[in-house]
Order: C-alpha cells, then sequence, then structure tokens
C-alpha cells in the first residue's frame, strides 16, 4: 500500500511539474552585474577567451555574434539542437574604481520539465553567477554580484 500511494504522488509530483512547465514562458530574460576593480581592458581578456567561458560557464559551443573591444561582447549557443539556447551579451562599463561586467541573458527553454527545473529549482542566474564568480576568481577579488 505504500508502495502504491508513493508511486501515486511521484505521478502527481511529474505532473504538476509539467503542468507548471506549460504555463511557463518558453523564453526568458536574466541579467547579472560583476563589480570589479579591474579596467575594461583587463575585463576584455577575460571575457573574450573562449577557454575560460568553456572552463568557466560549461562546456557549452558558442558562437561570436558581435565583438566591440573592449565594451560590447554577444555570445549564441551554438547547436540549435539543445533544449535550451539563446544569447549572452557581456556588456563592460568602467566606473570608478573600476569596471562593471553585465551578462544579459536573452534565453529559451524548449522541454517543459526543463523549464519548470531551470526557472524554480536551477534558477536563470546560476550559469552566470558561476562565471562571474570565476572572474572574480581569476582576478583574485571576492565576487561582488547584483542583479535580477
Amino acid at each position: 500500500m505504500k508502495l502504491l500511494l508513493l508511486a501515486l504522488a511521484a505521478v502527481v509530483v511529474v505532473a504538476v511539474v509539467t503542468i507548471v512547465g506549460a504555463t511557463l514562458p518558453r523564453e526568458h530574460r536574466a541579467s547579472r552585474t560583476l563589480t570589479t576593480k579591474r579596467t575594461p581592458e583587463e575585463l576584455w581578456a577575460v571575457v573574450s577567451d573562449r577557454a575560460f567561458a568553456k572552463a568557466a560557464a560549461g562546456d557549452v559551443d558558442v558562437d561570436v555574434v558581435e565583438s566591440v573591444r573592449p565594451s560590447r561582447y554577444v555570445t549564441r549557443i551554438a547547436d540549435p539542437n539543445q533544449p535550451f539556447g539563446g544569447t549572452w551579451t557581456h556588456l563592460i562599463t568602467q566606473v570608478p574604481g573600476g569596471s562593471t561586467l553585465t551578462i544579459t541573458e536573452d534565453g529559451w527553454v524548449s522541454n517543459v520539465v526543463f523549464r519548470f527545473v531551470s526557472r524554480f529549482v536551477l534558477g536563470h542566474h546560476m550559469t552566470m553567477d558561476k562565471y562571474l564568480s570565476a572572474v572574480a576568481q581569476k582576478f583574485g577579488e571576492t565576487p561582488q554580484i547584483s542583479g535580477s
């Protein structure tokens, strides 16, 4: 009887996750900003280093869509057959005492279950936070990340 109730509960959870995921929009926009003591050129050297990006953000192949040194770098997930995709726009701005690096993700998630997980379990910011933390650590700084 316990096994039957457990199986029923699992079916209900999967159904709820699927239904909620289906009601979420396919596209999303998320943004995070790192404040650092570095110059825009120093940040650019890291942002435009594709090997660093793969190591810091995960082994996802991207195409460079736009590159305007030292302020704007836009990448797009290269494989259209992934269950997710989109672009990252990196904006580097000089501020008193250093620079900011803002990443804006214009993304999409096709699978409704993964959409639920991406929104409520992992969060749309998880990979950006990981990447920005790696940028700060590369410079020996404590990550100061903000954004929505």
